[in-house]
């Protein structure tokens, strides 16, 4: 089933008394900012950054050693950025996918599944020990076929990924279709191994544990430059009223302009939308199933995630995905009532029988997209500095590993994980503007014929799937 971009009559009608906020961050429990830093610091260990990346950095570090002096400083409010806007998907995979891994890291691939099944444990562990209430569940991802010629590459992605370890089931169309409801259902897998959470909830969670194993956390303070010290001992990182005299610091700042400008080759920030619905109604619920709480996506070039919530809405999100010119970001780019309409009427395709449901959230993110899907890693300032970017939209679980791995790096620890080729090595570059604009969006139309012909890549795909290269969100 192709999705249709014609304006479904109840597009707007469902649109018409949207919130132009994330829903997950319009919450009465969340907390208050911390103070924003206005003198000059020291410290053992600076994080910039306090979304997921930053925060499990600070709060791994504090639990590695307690006497540590660690500083964490958000431009904004924790979980403003990427944190607090994303699906709450958790997922165990480190590789984007089982089949990225495959194609990128097949050699260490079981290594990267069990080192992903034990990441996706230790985040549990840890909401447990702080008793984060956050709505945390292991409910599985289910991928969607709503093409025929889809239903086969499911298939063989069950059946191979059995000879790794994993666990993905392969569904029919019958029974598929018995645990969510929707005529557009051919076929399906699905992967035990992804728990749904509230990102918010848990991001705040983690802020509130890091805060109380002594971690100083400085909010509405962006860090805007960073050099060594006369004896390159220790990094200077600078802010509008005050600054962090460091030992290491740990760069986790997702797609916003990076601190170390020759990141901005490697990524690119995209920006990805995102509805959420009023709570269903016992009769909406039963005309559509799904009691599991499964995490849903397509299995498209350009696909949507979708899930339920605690209070029994649902978030409907992605499929466009979209670059803005000189890498921008900018908080007017969180609205785009065009593929707002174009989410509505996508959701009433694939559940007509909802017909009617109003939406009452609707909201942008920027998503840092790097050309491999997976973070990467690196190190700087004679390995003063390590940063973990380019997690391409699923670094709600990979965050923890991501940041991890920054701390190894910093304390020039030899690991299972620092000895990873997919840690070791870099994505492609992406080419400068005024190439990068046209590229991209060349590459993004030329995902969306693929869509409408059957999954038929033309030439620009072939040759970047012989690079190795992507774009997705």
């Amino acid at each position: 089933m192709i999705f249709s971009n014609t304006p479904h009559p109840e597009t707007l009608k469902s649109l018409a008394d949207v919130k132009l906020t994330p829903f997950w961050l319009d919450d009465p429990n969340k907390p208050e900012p911390a103070p924003a830093l206005t003198e000059n610091i020291r410290a053992d260990l600076v994080v910039i950054g306090a979304g997921f990346t930053g925060l499990w950095a600070a709060l791994l570090a504090k639990q590695a050693d307690p006497a540590r002096d660690v500083v964490v400083l958000e431009a904004g409010e924790t979980g403003i950025g990427a944190s607090g806007r994303n699906g709450g998907f958790v997922a165990s995979s480190l590789t984007h996918s089982f089949q990225n891994g495959l194609n990128r890291w097949p050699k260490e691939l079981k290594k990267l599944i069990e080192l992903g099944h034990k990441n996706l444990d230790c985040i549990e562990a840890t909401i447990k020990e702080f008793n984060i209430d956050c709505d945390f569940i292991r409910s599985g991802e289910i991928n969607v076929a709503n093409e025929e010629y889809q239903i086969e590459d499911l298939r063989e992605e069950a059946e191979e990924s059995a000879q790794y370890g994993e666990h993905i089931q392969f569904l029919d169309q019958e029974q598929i279709r018995a645990r969510v409801k929707s005529p557009t259902y051919l076929a399906a897998i699905h992967d035990p191994f992804v728990a749904m959470v509230n990102p918010a909830q848990l991001v705040w969670g983690l802020r509130r544990a890091c805060l109380e194993l002594g971690v100083c956390l400085f909010e509405g303070t962006q860090a805007t430059g960073m050099e060594e010290t006369r004896d390159a001992q220790r990094v200077i990182v600078k802010t509008p009223r005050g600054q962090v005299e460091s030992k290491k610091v740990a760069l986790a700042t997702n797609a916003f302009p990076p601190l170390l400008k020759r990141l901005s080759f490697y990524v690119v920030p995209v920006y990805d939308y995102v509805l959420m619905t009023e709570p269903l109604s016992k009769e909406q619920r039963a005309a559509i199933g799904w009691h599991g709480r499964e995490g849903l996506g397509d299995y498209g070039n350009q696909f949507h995630y979708y899930r339920t919530t605690a209070d029994g809405r649902i978030l409907w999100g992605g499929y466009d995905a979209i670059y803005y010119r000189n890498n921008e970001v900018a908080p007017h780019l969180e609205n785009c009532p065009a593929s707002f309409e174009r989410l509505a009427g996508h959701f009433f395709q694939t559940f007509p029988q909802l017909t009617g449901l109003r939406f009452t959230h609707a909201w942008g993110g920027v998503i840092d997209t790097c050309s491999r899907y997976t973070a990467f890693w690196g190190k700087a300032y004679h390995g003063k500095v390590a940063y973990a970017l380019g997690y391409t939209g699923l670094g709600v679980g990979a965050s923890r590993f991501g940041a991890q791995v920054m701390l190894d790096l910093l304390d020039n620890k030899k690991t299972e994980r620092t000895e990873l080729q997919m840690v070791k090595s870099k994505p492609f570059p992406f080419p400068p503007e005024p190439f990068r604009s046209p590229i991209v969006n060349f590459t993004r139309w030329s995902l969306n014929r693929a869509d409408d012909n059957g999954g038929k890549r033309n030439l620009w795909l072939k040759i970047l799937d012989a690079l190795g290269l992507g774009f997705d969100s």
